[in-house]
């Protein structure tokens, strides 16, 4: 009956592990999720201010004389 009782608490113990396992890869992937998240939203962030900085030049460019293209 000893190793009876030695198997069960090894395999308790062993099922402790895995779900000790199991939640800190819950746990990353949690934190990762998160990671992707905000880089989606700084991206979004970032195409908004180029747009922005484009649309800017493009001005610049349409009321500057050096950039006007000269005819012959």
């Amino acid at each position: 009956m000893e190793e009876g009782g030695n198997e069960g608490r090894e395999d308790a113990a062993r099922k402790e592990e895995l779900i000790g396992k199991i939640l800190e890869l819950q746990n990353t992937l949690h934190d990762l999720t998160q990671r992707v998240n905000s880089v989606k939203e700084e991206n979004a962030t970032l195409k908004a201010e180029n747009d922005v900085l484009n649309q800017y030049v493009e001005n610049l460019m349409a009321t500057s004389s050096t950039f006007k293209s000269t005819k012959r």
